[in-house]
């Protein structure tokens, strides 16, 4: 393998190509044409939901606990109008990380020149479902977002080698 193609982002023909294997790399996409970009894939806006409780971390696995959730229905025509704060996003698509490739997800310069930020934990090689973000609207006078909008993208990485073992994490499978 080529020392340059090693730890270094994946381009668009190389996205294409895992975009065709068994299991693809990205399913349940909206528009390909849309979606694949020179550096990465956008994932796009499924559900929004309110963190209605507190969460916590402890040190141990079984000592964290999420914050609850409350769904938010969207108006017509499919828009939702967000108020200051943070809110967690499912998105439409399934990633499915091959054993050599790990991602990470960026938000569209779109939000962030609107005052709307999204954050991410890392995509481990291996992993397999439909993910979720906490998009944080910072701007005070809100933000509107439509139902399939291209909120995200994902940058792939290639690893050096494959890892021995994939994510085996609790969110494996999750929103399936």
């Amino acid at each position: 393998m080529d020392q340059l193609t090693i730890g270094a982002a994946l381009d668009r023909d190389s996205l294409g190509q895992l975009l065709q294997t068994q299991p693809s790399l990205v399913e349940g996409y909206l528009s390909l044409e849309q979606q694949l970009q020179p550096n990465g894939f956008d994932l796009t806006l499924n559900k929004v939901s309110r963190l209605s409780t507190p969460g916590s971390m402890g040190a141990a696995p079984d000592d964290r606990e999420l914050s609850n959730t409350e769904p938010l229905d969207f108006e017509p025509g499919d828009w939702l109008g967000l108020t200051p704060g943070p809110y967690l996003v499912d998105f439409n698509e399934i990633v499915n990380l091959p054993l050599n490739v790990m991602a990470l997800g960026r938000p569209r310069s779109s939000l962030l020149r609107s005052g709307v930020a999204i954050h991410t934990a890392v995509w481990d090689a291996g992993y397999h479902g439909r993910s979720q973000a906490l998009l944080v609207v910072h701007q005070s006078a809100g933000y509107r977002v439509q139902r399939d909008a291209r909120l995200l993208q994902l940058v792939f990485y290639r690893l050096a080698q494959p890892v021995s073992q994939g994510y085996q994490g609790r969110f494996q499978g999750e929103n399936i």
